[in-house]
């Protein structure tokens, strides 16, 4: 029996089948051909060239070579060359199919390229298919594309295909039209269709009509030498066409859905646009047939130039016709040509962008669904009496909301990627963006800006701009890919144009924007650093991540200098200040790539691992400001907001390791052990629980059943999406899926749509429209809230499942205090859905597995188990234990996720459990109690007692203004100021408390941890920053951190040696003034004063961190706090 789901492929393989294919039926036609195909990568056909190599072994079985290109139109010119093997008296095949691909920026970089292809021809035995990766929605591009309009301009004609069900037949179609007319054929591979996933259509033909009177003009069709350049080769291009037209007359690719005799009017669907009116019928209560009764044909173009010869027969005889066809009109373009050219029996209607009266009816700047065509087609169909009924909810006005409200989740540098240092700029410095990764800096607040130019022009703008400002110089950041691909020619136009720049090379050795591939070629940094001494740059310089690596193996030319990265801000500072053409190349692994080598056996893993101890954090953030890094996220504890490493998305940069805190340790030779901390995890009690549970009642999905996955790049959520439609191919049902990802793998949102249903007829196109999703599975609350999320959401159908872990955006990173209104974001979701459940998936996942990427898979158990996935257990545990080395783990967490549906109480319990923490807030009492038992440890009754006591005072304020929250935050902020971190605190914090025994659980009894301390008397400069440097200290220093931990009843004698230093005196005097403070506030009997008293105490909530981070802090709340007491005092006055 065939498995369903081998069939349900995506775009880049359908791709591949298509290559596959086309050599097959050269062979079974006893043809001896082969093939050949090249190209750039580029979102959305970023992931083709990997979907190539993992099939490469197949392709060479088939005669097929996939050559990469290091640009698009050089890959053109070599798809040039293979036309002519059949010429060639010494060729050893009979023709060569060739296929191109690109992006829609690479077909603009192309078109010299692919304009000579198509006009000088194809061969008979080859022909060339050109694949847009044409990205309509401006999805993951700088601008968004239609190629078709430019494929015209070149007389090449276009083929569409409406899905990816449909790349086979019409890639076939595509190479023996283009064999026979001599024409090079455009082949749209838009988003929508190519990120998608389907049952492939096997129902392909194996052999095509040739047509006998095609007219190859006075020289022929094909490609043929001697063939000099002139006006006889653009004349060529209308007998190409014409040819292409006669065997789509012989061959229809074009068709009528019903037959319908003597139409009068043509509904007119082109590409993918065929399936959304598909499904606007279906939602409006139609069917083909019903419009066929009224004399409307339903038509389905796939060819979009040259005119169908199916309209060309139909449209002489009808009165009205209606083109439907995203961005700009090119077959309405083209009808309306033809009917200025051709006689017609009666004057015909032709309406599309516009109705007759020019009013706009369907934009040409944006991308098409059903909710958008209902109206325009409802009331043409109403001409003819046919009623097409409108969805309620797309008749109603769009929900604003108060979005300024929601937090946005946008995309970033992944955690230790190498631009969250080669992107900074020293003070007073501007840097240029380019096209990569790196780009993203443009949001990241690093005098970064100016506009995006195409790439490959990196910094040749600045040629242009810079004689006419003031501005002496830039730093223009281009990527190692851009760099190959075009980049170098823009540096050598800078040196001949003697511009005063410094071109930043960031070598990460992947391109990591599209899936980490390598280079189409060598190259190394001293290969860099050569060229462009040799093109004539004034100084070249290589800072690298291990310099170390620079040695006899890989030699520097004798003036390029090597420097750490460390040194990254002086060396810029250095060349910023030489005139003419300056070059740095930074020299770091992409972290991404570097965490795949890893797994992967290719790359040595790291012997290290960073933590944070949780005690001494401040909570001030300076180690994510200094590494940018998204690894580092923040937790909320008894002891108020801290940082913690995020283990599993970790890839070791230890740029945190910079910030000025005695937090962090490193552990070496450590193994981290997956589960929770003291063992608990899928126990024997679990797994009775599991066993236990009751099957939920399953239902088949007659009309498609609609599933929208919204998550954060990079985190699985396509995986797990992926697992939902082969599950439901394993059920019988016909499936389609749809993945938006592109710029979003970069931690950005990444929305996965899955619809399935009984009958495939039923299932028409692959993105959820607005308000028809069924479930839609939150695995990021910002996600959730993303526009694209709500607009599926209904309160009429959907129910939605919400991971409500509060993940990191990057407004978060930059802001250390930033706390969004969590209960904002749910409320929000609830609004707009029928039902909602909710639970901490993130926090389940770590606490119990030890690994936050199953936090996925714990969603689709909680949603299994609530009957939100139709989809049998079997098929979706089969097709999870098929997942490989992480199938254990993801079973584990879809069990998980099942027991949280029943018995959400049992998680709660076991995750408090591994933490060893009780969850609820506490109260004031109890938080009071807390921080004077704290205080008894840090330093003795005595100090415990004149926390106690003031806040005993204080406690009657409450009676008298009813208002706890001062009182609150009195409590916690008179505690932090009493339990100040100094010399004696510090120790104590690592050796009187579980930190360390929790470290030894996470990654066993034989680690070796590293403390990296920046002690107060360290005196020693870091001339780079101008502030103390830090020290790293192995075990042996804990023996001293005992004894220092000891010695804290000398803090505050006279015998306190530490006591003296300007940060302690600093401490002793806060704490004096806030004493002051509360017992003012204590006496306080003036209600209209409380507004003044609650901004003031809630100021050494602003001061955190340690050494000049904790200085800068004082200051700025020093100067809040005057004015603070200003208002105050005039208030007293009055």
């Amino acid at each position: 029996m065939h498995d369903p789901v081998s069939s349900l492929s995506c775009g880049a393989d359908a791709l591949v089948e298509l290559l596959l294919a086309q050599a097959a039926v050269d062979k079974s036609q006893g043809i001896n051909s082969a093939g050949y195909v090249s190209g750039y990568r580029g979102s959305p056909l970023g992931g083709l060239d990997q979907a190539l190599w993992r099939r490469n072994d197949e392709l060479i079985k088939a005669g097929i070579r996939f050559q990469p290109a290091i640009n698009e139109e050089l890959a053109a010119t070599a798809l040039t060359g293979t036309q002519k093997v059949e010429t060639d008296p010494e060729g050893k095949v009979s023709g060569v199919f060739g296929m191109w691909y690109g992006k829609g920026p690479g077909v603009d970089r192309a078109s010299d390229a692919l304009r000579h292809g198509n006009a000088y021809g194809s061969s008979p035995h080859g022909g060339v298919l050109v694949i847009a990766g044409d990205d309509h929605g401006c999805e993951s591009s700088s601008f968004s594309h239609q190629s078709d309009v430019a494929m015209m301009a070149w007389s090449m004609p276009v083929l569409h295909p409406a899905s990816v069900a449909d790349y086979k037949k019409v890639g076939l179609w595509g190479w023996a039209a283009s064999r026979v007319s001599g024409a090079w054929v455009g082949f749209k591979a838009i988003s929508e269709t190519v990120e998608s996933a389907a049952m492939l259509n096997d129902d392909v033909p194996d052999a095509f009509v040739i047509p006998e009177d095609i007219e190859p003009g006075c020289d022929g069709l094909h490609w043929r030498w001697p063939d000099p350049p002139g006006p006889q080769v653009e004349k060529r291009l209308k007998y190409k066409l014409k040819a292409v037209e006669k065997f789509a007359r012989l061959n229809p690719i074009d068709r009528v859905l019903v037959p319908c005799r003597s139409p009068v009017a043509l509904l007119v669907t082109v590409g993918k646009v065929y399936r959304d009116v598909l499904e606007a019928l279906r939602i409006g209560g139609l069917t083909p047939d019903d419009l066929a009764a009224h004399g409307i044909a339903l038509l389905h173009i796939t060819l979009v130039f040259p005119l169908s010869p199916l309209l060309q027969d139909l449209i002489p005889d009808v009165r009205h016709i209606f083109v439907i066809e995203e961005k700009k009109g090119v077959v309405e373009g083209l009808i309306a040509q033809f009917i200025s050219q051709t006689p017609t029996r009666h004057p015909i209607d032709l309406q599309g962008k516009c109705d007759r009266n020019g009013q706009a009816l369907l934009p040409n700047d944006a991308l098409l669904r059903p909710s958008l065509i209902s109206p325009s087609l409802a009331d043409w169909l109403s001409r003819f009496d046919v009623n097409l009924r409108l969805f309620a909810e797309w008749t109603r006005p769009s929900e604003a909301g108060n979005a300024s409200l929601l937090p946005v989740r946008k995309p970033y540098f992944c955690a230790g990627c190498p631009h969250n240092t080669s992107t900074r700029v020293p003070k007073g410095s501007h840097a240029q963006p380019g096209i990569g990764c790196h780009g993203m800096v443009l949001w990241m607040a690093r005098n970064t800006g100016g506009g995006l130019v195409q790439m490959g022009g990196e910094g040749v703008d600045w040629i242009g701009h810079a004689p006419f400002t003031a501005r002496k110089h830039v730093f223009q950041n281009i990527g190692d890919g851009t760099y190959f691909h075009s980049g170098y020619l823009a540096i050598r136009q800078s040196i001949a144009a003697g511009s005063n720049i410094t071109y930043k090379i960031l070598f990460n050795s992947a391109v990591a924007m599209t899936g980490g591939q390598a280079i189409d070629g060598e190259l190394s940094a001293p290969q860099i650093a050569q060229q462009m001494l040799a093109e004539g740059a004034k100084a070249v310089a290589i800072v690298a991540q291990n310099p170390q690596r620079y040695g006899n193996e890989r030699p520097l030319p004798p003036t390029v200098k090597l420097y750490h990265r460390d040194e990254l801000d002086s060396v810029q500072r250095e060349f910023r200040e030489l005139e003419g053409v300056t070059v740095i190349i930074y020299d770091q692994v992409c972290a991404s790539q570097l965490r795949r080598r890893r797994k992967r056996g290719l790359s040595a893993s790291s012997r290290l691992h960073v933590a944070i101890n949780d005690y001494v954090c401040e909570g001030c953030g300076n180690c994510q400001q200094i590494s940018n890094c998204l690894a580092i996220e923040p937790i909320d504890t008894p002891l108020g907001r801290k940082r913690a490493i995020v283990q599993n998305a970790c890839n070791v940069d230890l740029s945190c390791l910079k910030g000025c805190c005695p937090s962090f340790v490193t552990i070496e030779d450590g193994q981290m052990k997956k589960g929770a901390a003291d063992g608990v995890g899928l126990s024997a009690e679990m797994m009775a629980l599991i066993n236990g549970l009751q099957a939920p009642a399953l239902f088949s999905p007659v009309s498609p059943y609609e599933i929208l996955f919204s998550g954060i790049g990079g985190t699985g959520v396509v995986t797990a999406a992926n697992i939902v439609a082969q599950a439901a191919a394993r059920c019988g049902f016909a499936v389609g899926t749809l993945n938006f990802s592109g710029f979003a793998q970069k931690g950005g949102v990444v929305l996965s749509h899955i619809r399935f249903c009984v009958d495939a007829a039923e299932l028409h196109q692959v993105r959820i429209d607005s308000a028809r999703a069924d479930l839609v599975i939150a695995a990021d609350m910002v996600a959730g809230v993303d526009a694209r999320s709500l607009d599926v959401m209904s309160v009429n159908n959907t129910t939605c499942v919400v991971n409500t872990h509060m993940a990191q955006t990057d407004d978060m990173l930059r802001d250390p205090s930033l706390r969004y209104n969590t209960d904002h974001i749910l409320s929000t979701i609830r609004s707009r859905s029928l039902r909602s459940k909710c639970l901490d998936a993130e926090m389940i996942a770590d606490r119990l597995l030890g690994d936050r990427q199953q936090t996925n898979l714990i969603l689709l158990g909680h949603a299994w188990q609530s009957g939100l996935l139709p989809v049998s257990l079997a098929s979706i545990e089969s097709v999870i234990a098929a997942l490989g080395n992480i199938s254990s783990t993801a079973l584990d967490a879809f069990r998980l996720g099942r027991v949280a549906a029943d018995a959400p109480e049992k998680i709660a319990e076991l995750s408090c459990a591994a933490a060893g923490e009780a969850q609820p807030r506490q109260s004031l009492d109890a938080l009071i109690s807390h921080h004077t038992q704290f205080l008894v440890e840090y330093q003795n009754v005595a100090y415990a007692e004149r926390y106690a006591g003031r806040m005993e005072r204080l406690r009657s304020l409450t009676s008298r203004v009813n208002d706890e929250n001062l009182v609150r935050t009195i409590a916690e902020n008179l505690f932090t100021l009493m339990a100040y971190k100094d010399e004696y605190e510090v120790p104590r914090l690592y050796v009187e408390t579980d930190f360390l025994t929790r470290i030894k659980n996470r990654f066993g009894d034989d680690c070796k941890v590293r403390f990296h301390m920046s002690p107060a008397f360290w005196h020693k400069i870091d001339p780079r920053t101008g502030h103390r440097g830090k020290i790293v200290c192995g075990p042996w220093i804990i023996p001293l951190l005992k004894i220092l931990a000891k010695a804290r009843f000398l803090r505050g004698t006279l015998f306190d040696v530490f006591g003296g230093q300007r940060e302690r005196r600093l401490e002793r005097k806060l704490l004096l003034e806030y004493e002051a403070l509360v017992d003012e506030i204590s006496n306080m009997t003036q209600p209209e004063l409380l507004p003044l008293y609650q901004k003031l105490a809630e100021l050494p909530a602003r001061i955190r961190g340690f050494g000049h981070i904790k200085s800068a802090a004082v200051e700025r709340t020093r100067r809040t706090r005057e004015e603070l007491l200003a208002k105050l005092n005039a208030l007293h006055g009055a």
